[in-house]
């Protein structure tokens, strides 16, 4: 599945009930899924740490659906070429 396809994925389940929530409640959930993920990584649990990390690509899928940003789009534009800014494909920038 391409991240275009899991946006609309995502729109088509979500999308009605998380417009009408909005954006600040949207980006509310997502830091609380951020959080459970940082929580599972801490704790080293496999399974938790899969599952929070769709969690939270769901809610940035979200997100981007409810701004009208086309996340692969924007993904590829950005990053397509490698770093932004040394434009190598394994980063090469000091830091």
């Amino acid at each position: 599945m391409t991240i275009q396809e899991f946006q609309r994925l995502i729109e088509s389940i979500y999308l009605r009930k998380d417009s009408a929530r909005g954006i600040p409640a949207n980006v509310a959930w997502l830091m609380e899924e951020v959080g459970e993920l940082s929580r599972a990584l801490r704790k080293r649990d496999e399974p938790e740490i899969a599952g929070e990390f769709a969690d939270v690509l769901a809610w940035l899928c979200t997100l981007a659906s409810i701004a009208g940003v086309d996340l692969e789009r924007v993904a590829s534009a950005k990053y397509g070429g490698g770093c932004p800014k040394c434009r190598q494909a394994s980063c090469v920038c000091e830091g």
